[in-house]
């Protein structure tokens, strides 16, 4: 079993950045692909990104292309997300997770979730 812990979250003007981190433990953090995804109230759970054991392979929600990235850094069991050129519509609570070695998107295929951390961005 791994643990997750979100952090990074807070409040940020629009057109501005912040930077979300996923640290692991508790089990071997290269064995998993990791994803990140969100929550806005009343909304369902919504994939942002995604990224295999390596970070070799990266795939994100049209939503966020061009303005996110992640990534992960293996030596220090954790995933990152870059969010630049916030919108008031990427409010939410964001999740990191972790899955198996089947790229994919669906987060019922991500099995291991943190805790979240929330992401306001103001007009």
């Amino acid at each position: 079993q791994v643990q997750l812990v979100e952090s990074g979250g807070g409040l940020v003007q629009a057109g501005g950045s912040l930077r979300l981190s996923c640290a692991a433990s508790g089990s071997t953090f290269s064995s998993y692909g990791m994803g990140w995804f969100r929550q806005a109230p009343g909304k369902e759970r919504e994939f942002i990104a995604a990224i295999s054991r390596s970070g070799g392979w990266t795939y994100y929600a049209d939503s966020v292309k061009d303005r996110f990235t992640i990534s992960r850094d293996n030596a220090k069991n954790t995933v990152y997300l870059q969010m630049n050129s916030l919108k008031p519509e990427d409010t939410a609570v964001y999740y990191c997770a972790t899955r198996g070695l089947v790229h994919t998107t669906n987060p019922l295929q991500y099995k291991n979730w943190g805790q979240g951390t929330q992401v306001t961005v103001s007009s």
